[in-house]
């Protein structure tokens, strides 16, 4: 069965709409990578300042695979010859889970 990773990104109000136009402007990055299955990125709507990002992976390899290959590439530097542009989250934890079961809408 298939692993679904969940990154809990602490992001102050003032980080949002900068986190969000990050993930925007890579869109379509992790989307060729072996393996992988879905990708979202959720926005809390009230009583936290935690954003998720949730990502489905067709097991724990391809996963680790993408980790140490197109993500560590693309976490390293920012524009040739820059600074790497400060993180908007002020914290970050990494949630990991098996799909045991699963269920989609009806079609019919």
């Amino acid at each position: 069965m298939s692993v679904v990773k969940i990154n809990v990104l602490a992001v102050p109000a003032e980080q949002r709409e900068t986190l969000e136009k990050r993930f925007a402007s890579r869109a379509g990055t992790v989307d060729s990578s072996d393996g992988f299955e879905w990708f979202e990125l959720l926005r809390p709507v009230e009583g936290t300042d935690q954003y998720l990002v949730y990502t489905r992976w067709r097991d724990e390899e391809s996963f680790q695979a993408w980790m140490e290959g197109p993500m560590k590439a693309a976490h390293q530097g920012g524009a040739e010859g820059g600074e790497r542009p400060k993180p908007a989250a002020s914290g970050s934890t990494l949630w990991s889970f098996e799909v045991v079961q699963q269920a989609g809408p009806r079609k019919g």
